[in-house]
């Protein structure tokens, strides 16, 4: 794992994303390191890489959960636990999610003119977990159905958007698509949440 009513435009920053030009950085020095060490109790070397550390910073910041969902060139149904979701613009309404250029799922969905973002309720948790494994058929679980251009729909999730497939780019390790939300659907159903390396449920309102 590697997260509505409507499509709601948010900010989004992310491997392969160009940042717009700004004032000169310079690199943290041994003090800054100290004063940020003091300020927030323990410290990243600013100046190393760790892919470990990168990780476990990204995963304080709590997502849903959702299996994306496509049709491969033989008809049959492509499905995927991933928490890369985001929402890109509303007008048009468009979508973005991302998926390791490793995996073995990449050119199905780079194949298919669509895909499918089933957005998971807490209940469906044994479902993420399955999408996410290594199973003879995904698929065997679950109400599935076939949306706009027979792409695989799954009942009872908080929300649904189908989409026309806009593009796909690579990006650092990962390939990411962006699709145009063509229908959608929501239910008033508690959502699944990932944070910290964990499922979770959605808290009280704050």
């Amino acid at each position: 794992l590697g997260r509505v009513a409507g499509v709601v435009a948010a900010r989004r920053v992310g491997h392969g994303l160009r940042a717009q030009p700004g004032p000169r950085v310079r690199r943290a020095g041994l003090r800054d390191r100290r004063l940020l060490a003091g300020q927030a109790g323990s410290a990243v070397d600013l100046t190393v890489a760790d892919a470990s550390a990168l990780r476990r910073a990204l995963g304080r910041f709590a997502t849903g959960v959702t299996i994306v969902t496509c049709r491969a060139a033989d008809g049959a149904p492509v499905g995927l636990t991933a928490n890369s979701f985001s929402a890109l613009s509303l007008k048009p309404p468009l979508v973005l999610w991302s998926l390791r250029a490793a995996s073995p799922s990449v050119a199905p969905f780079q194949q298919a003119a669509g895909f499918a973002v089933n957005v998971l309720a807490q209940s469906q948790l044994a479902l993420s977990r399955r999408f996410a494994s290594v199973v003879p058929d995904r698929f065997a679980a679950g109400d599935w159905s076939s949306g706009l251009h027979e792409l695989p729909v799954l009942a009872g999730c908080a929300a649904v958007f189908e989409c026309r497939r806009v593009s796909h780019q690579e990006a650092g390790d990962h390939v990411l698509f962006i699709g145009e939300v063509l229908r959608m659907t929501e239910h008033p159903v508690a959502p699944l949440v990932f944070q910290g390396g964990h499922y979770r449920g959605l808290g009280d309102p704050l």
